[in-house]
């Protein structure tokens, strides 16, 4: 019973470590501000973007980039997703159209953007097929 409950622990935590995306920008700014960390923020289509998806699997859900942004990074997702099942709420809806407006008025995704508290822009990448080491690195080379 007791190695039953250890499991589902380790389980849980290993849900939870996952989920350190904030969803809210004007919290995440806060809190940036609060820990002195940059804000990583990415542009996603997770539902039909590609390269998103992979960068999502083998970056974003890496336990190698979740401890280096857990110890580095305040993370924000702005979702675009499409299929009518994935949609957001009207107002995360609005809030990552105003992000777009002011950080993604290409409209690429995805967009990785390293930006200071603040909001001031330090970095821009795209897709890179990379290993989590690299592309953890190349987001450090912004801070520099």
């Amino acid at each position: 019973m007791k190695k039953v409950l250890f499991l589902l622990f380790l389980c849980s935590q290993t849900f939870l470590s996952a989920q350190n995306w904030q969803t809210n920008f004007e919290e995440a700014k806060v809190l940036a501000q609060k820990e002195n960390k940059n804000i990583l923020l990415v542009f996603s289509g997770s539902d039909w973007c590609a390269p998103c998806m992979k960068l999502e699997k083998n970056i974003w859900m890496s336990p190698e980039f979740q401890t280096e942004a857990q110890n580095h990074w305040i993370t924000y997702k702005a979702d675009f997703p499409k299929k009518k099942a994935n949609q957001l709420s009207p107002e995360l809806t609005e809030q990552n159209k105003k992000l777009a407006e002011k950080y993604n008025k290409e409209g690429s995704f995805p967009l990785v953007i390293l930006l200071d508290p603040s909001g001031k822009v330090l970095g821009l990448f795209g897709f890179k097929n990379s290993s989590p080491s690299a592309y953890i690195a190349l987001i450090h080379s912004a801070e520099k």
